[in-house]
C-alpha cells in the first residue's frame, strides 16, 4: 500500500519549487541544493543588495521632489524647446525597476530563510545589471543638470526622519528571525560570530540614530510661530494659466497675502508678465506670428502681445492635470485669457490690499529699453496707484536711485548675505529658494528684523517644516493646496519624541532577544543539560531548527536505527 504524503508537505514542496524556480529557474527537486552559496553567487547577492539600496534612494528622491516637478519640466523645456511632463517616464521606470529588484530581494531572503543555495538566474542577472546601470546614469544626469535638487533629501528627512527610523527599526527587528535561524544552523563558530556582530552592529546603530535626527518640528508647541503668509507664485497656476489675470484672481480667492510674477519689458516699454524668454509655450504666437515664435518676447510691442491668446495652451497641455475637473464656464474663461501687463497686476493687488513681488528681467543689449528698463518699471508702479509699501522690489540695479524715487518700496534681496551687509544696503526682506535657508538662518534673519520669503513651496510637508522653522512667508504655485494646511502635519515636544524613541528601542530589543531564544531553544536546552541525554545525532538534528533537508533526513534515519538497536 502506497503511503501518500500529507497535504501540508506537498504544499511546502510546491512553495519551495516556486521560490527556487522564480529566482533561479530550479523547478525540479533534484536541482535544489542546501550547499553553501558559491562566492560568485554571493557576489551577485551583494550586487542585488547594492542595486536595491541605490534604487531605494532614487525612488525616495523622486517621491520627495514632487514639490519641484513643474520646475523640472520647465527646465526640460528650456533645453529641448518642447513642453512635456518629463516626470512620467521617470516615475514609471523607477516604480517598475524598484518593484522588480525588491521582489528579487524578497526571494533571496526567503532562500536564506529556508536554507536554500542562492543561484540567481542569468536573465535576472541581466535585469539587475540593467537596473543598476540605468539608476547610476540617472544619478549622474541629475547631478550634472539639476544638482541643486539633491538638497530636497536632507530637508525632507526633517519631516520623514523619525518615521523612516521607526520603519527601518521594524524591518531590521523582523530580520532577527532570519539571522537567528542562520546562527542556529551554522556549523562554524566564526561564521556565527561574524553574523551576530554584523547584525548587532546594525541594530545598535539604529537604536542610536535618533541622536543625529534633527527636525524643527520637534519642539514645544508653545514655541510655534504664526502660520506663514502664502504668496501666489504666478497666481494660482494649477487652477488657471500662469501670469494671467484669471490666475491671480484664483489666487486671491485662496486668501493669499501677496502675488508674485515674472516681468519683462516690451519693445515699446510696457512691462508685461512672462516667465519664458520666448512666447511659444504659453501663447499662440506660432499661429499669429509664425516667423517670430522663437524671438525674444521683449522684442514684441504691447499691441502684438495683447493680441495673443495665453489660455489655450493650458487647456491643451493640462500641466497640472486639473483641466478635466473644470466646468464649461471655467474652460471658456481659461481659453480667453491674454497676456497680462504689470499695471493690471498692480491694480488688482491694490484693490485687495495685497503685496506684489515681481522678478524683473532686463531686456537684451540691443533692446531700445535696455538702459531705461528700471525707470519704465518704476513709472508703471507710480501710475498704478498701488501703495509703495505693498511692492517688494527685487532688482539689484540702481537700488540707491530707486530708493530716492520710491522710498516706500520694500527693498528685497534675492541673494543670501549676512544680516549686517543687508542692513547696510537698506534691505528689509529676503526672497530665497527654500533650499538656501536652514532653520538656523531663518532664526538669525528674524532676530535681525529681516523677513524671509522662501520659494517655491507646494507640498504640505515642506510647508510644515518651514512653518516650524519660523519662516514668515512662502511663495507657492499651489495656494489651493496649502490653504488646507491649518497646522503643521506633525509636531511633537522633545520629551514626547524621546519617549517614543526609548519605547521603540526597548520593544525591538525584547523582540530580538525573544526570537533568538526561540530559534535556538534546543541548542540552549542541550547546553544547559550538560549533554547527558542527547547523542550526537540528536544534537545535530536539534541544531537544524525546522530545516527539512537531505542531511536532516539522514540524521533522522540514524536516530531511528540507533533506537531500534538498543
Amino acid at each position: 500500500m502506497v503511503k501518500h504524503q500529507p497535504l501540508q508537505v506537498y504544499e511546502r514542496q510546491l512553495c519551495l519549487s516556486c521560490l527556487t524556480g522564480i529566482y533561479g529557474c530550479r523547478w525540479k527537486r533534484y536541482q535544489r541544493s542546501h550547499d553553501d552559496t558559491t562566492k560568485w553567487e554571493f557576489l551577485w547577492s551583494v550586487i542585488l543588495f547594492f542595486t536595491f539600496s541605490l534604487l531605494l534612494v532614487w525612488f525616495y528622491f523622486w517621491w520627495e521632489a514632487h514639490n519641484d516637478y513643474n520646475e523640472f519640466n520647465w527646465f526640460l523645456y528650456n533645453r529641448s524647446g518642447e513642453w512635456s511632463d518629463g516626470t512620467i517616464p521617470i516615475l514609471a521606470s523607477t516604480a517598475a525597476g524598484f518593484t522588480y529588484i525588491a521582489f528579487l530581494m524578497i526571494l533571496a531572503l526567503c532562500h536564506i530563510a529556508v536554507g536554500q543555495q542562492l543561484n540567481l538566474h542569468w536573465l535576472h542577472k541581466i535585469g539587475v545589471s540593467a537596473a543598476l546601470l540605468t539608476t547610476a546614469i540617472g544619478f549622474i544626469s541629475v547631478n550634472q543638470t539639476w544638482g541643486e535638487e539633491w538638497a530636497v533629501i536632507p530637508i525632507s528627512l526633517q519631516a520623514t526622519g523619525p518615521f523612516l527610523h521607526l520603519g527601518a527599526l521594524v524591518a531590521v527587528t523582523a530580520l532577527a528571525w532570519l539571522v537567528a535561524g542562520q546562527v542556529a544552523r551554522a556549523e562554524k563558530t566564526r561564521f556565527q560570530v561574524v553574523v551576530l556582530l554584523l547584525y548587532l552592529s546594525v541594530l545598535l546603530g539604529l537604536y542610536l540614530v535618533p541622536l543625529s535626527i534633527t527636525s524643527p518640528c520637534i519642539m514645544d508647541h508653545t514655541h510655534l510661530t504664526p502660520r506663514p503668509d502664502i504668496i501666489g507664485h504666478q497666481g494660482a497656476p494649477m487652477l488657471a494659466p500662469e501670469n494671467t489675470v484669471l490666475s491671480f484672481q484664483r489666487a486671491l480667492q485662496m486668501n493669499v497675502s501677496g502675488l508674485e510674477a515674472d516681468v519683462a519689458i516690451s519693445f515699446d516699454g510696457v512691462p508685461f508678465l512672462m516667465r519664458d524668454r520666448d512666447l511659444r509655450r504659453t501663447t499662440d504666437v506660432g499661429k499669429l506670428f509664425p516667423d517670430r515664435q522663437r524671438e525674444d518676447a521683449s522684442f514684441f510691442n504691447w499691441t502684438d502681445l495683447h493680441s495673443l491668446n495665453a489660455g489655450q495652451w493650458f487647456l491643451k497641455d493640462d500641466p497640472f492635470w486639473t483641466v478635466r475637473s473644470m466646468s464649461q464656464r471655467e474652460v471658456r474663461l481659461v481659453g480667453n485669457q491674454s497676456v497680462c501687463s504689470l499695471e493690471q497686476l498692480l491694480r488688482l493687488a491694490s484693490s485687495q490690499n495685497r503685496t506684489v513681488v515681481f522678478n524683473l528681467r532686463r531686456p537684451p543689449p540691443e533692446h531700445p529699453r535696455y538702459h531705461s528698463w528700471i525707470n519704465d518699471t518704476l513709472e508703471v508702479v507710480r501710475l498704478s496707484g498701488i501703495p509703495q509699501h505693498l511692492v517688494m522690489w527685487t532688482p539689484d540695479w540702481d537700488r540707491g536711485q530707486v530708493r530716492l524715487v520710491a522710498p516706500g518700496l520694500q527693498q528685497t534681496s534675492v541673494v543670501k548675505r549676512p544680516p549686517q551687509a543687508l542692513h547696510q544696503q537698506g534691505i528689509s526682506r529676503l526672497l530665497l529658494r527654500y533650499s538656501q535657508a536652514n532653520p538656523h538662518d531663518i532664526r538669525e534673519f528674524s532676530r535681525s528684523n529681516l523677513s524671509v520669503t522662501l520659494y517655491t513651496v507646494n507640498e504640505p510637508w515642506l510647508f510644515s517644516v518651514l512653518w516650524c522653522s519660523g519662516v514668515s512667508s512662502v511663495s507657492s504655485e499651489a495656494p489651493n493646496i496649502l490653504k488646507k494646511v491649518p497646522y503643521p502635519i506633525w509636531l511633537m515636544s522633545p520629551d514626547e519624541y524621546c519617549l517614543i524613541w526609548v519605547a521603540a528601542d526597548v520593544i525591538s530589543f525584547t523582540v530580538v532577544i525573544g526570537i533568538f531564544v526561540f530559534q535556538n531553544y534546543h541548542m540552549i536546552r542541550w547546553r544547559m543539560s550538560g549533554m547527558r541525554s542527547y547523542n550526537p545525532e540528536q544534537i545535530m538534528l536539534s541544531a537544524a531548527v525546522r530545516r527539512s533537508s537531505r542531511d536532516v533526513n539522514i540524521m533522522k534515519e540514524k536516530l531511528i536505527f540507533s533506537g531500534q538497536s538498543q
